[in-house]
């Protein structure tokens, strides 16, 4: 098998990962939680995976690589203090929200380390940076009409741990478009461009 191609046994695995999570996740959430950028990763990856697609998979890495890491460390303080740093694991102690739900949300972890070792194999396409901003462009501005404001998908309604949106929906959404350009994409782009080298 050539050095530029990704195991057989890694696009099965991550295949048969992606069926059980989105068959669960579509009949306890319903179709609109595949908006979440998180969700859509699943699903990008996979592709990436069977086509040795080294941009698609890289854009995925700047989108799940630093939120992974995030969700970890803000799930592992909660269940050591009780406290959430950053605020978007509360959901994992809800006991009102499916357990099976909460269980397949360690997918957050799987991500990174799917992702990675696939740039890892392929190599890091620098154009990430761009394609995947215009994705999550794409998808906040999709999110904000298309989905139902309580579900606050993408955070397009308020920052996690807010009720409400500091400004006007006008305002708003370019400032949250940029700040998942800038302060998640852009530092897991910078951090990976040094790495390679």
């Amino acid at each position: 098998m050539s050095a530029r191609r990704l195991p057989l046994g890694l696009k099965l695995g991550f295949t048969a990962w992606v069926a059980l999570w989105a068959t669960s996740y579509a009949m306890i959430l319903g179709a609109q939680n595949f908006f979440w950028l998180c969700n859509l990763a699943n699903f990008l990856i996979l592709v990436g995976l069977w086509l040795d697609h080294r941009l698609l998979l890289s854009m995925q890495w700047l989108a799940v690589a630093l939120i992974g890491l995030l969700w970890g460390l803000d799930l592992a303080t909660a269940a050591l203090t009780g406290w959430h740093p950053f605020g978007g694991t509360a959901y994992m102690f809800d006991p009102d929200f499916p357990e099976l739900t909460r269980w397949l949300s360690f997918y957050h972890l799987l991500l990174p380390i799917v992702a990675g070792f696939a740039i890892w194999r392929l190599g890091y396409d620098r154009r990430a940076l761009r394609w995947q901003g215009l994705l999550t462009a794409l998808m906040v501005a999709l999110s904000f009409w298309l989905t139902e404001p309580e579900r606050n998908i993408n955070w397009v309604q308020a920052p996690f741990g807010m009720t409400e949106a500091p400004l006007a929906p006008a305002l708003y959404l370019p400032v949250l478009t940029l700040g998942w350009l800038f302060l998640v994409l852009w530092p897991v782009h910078w951090l990976t461009r040094r790495l390679v080298r």
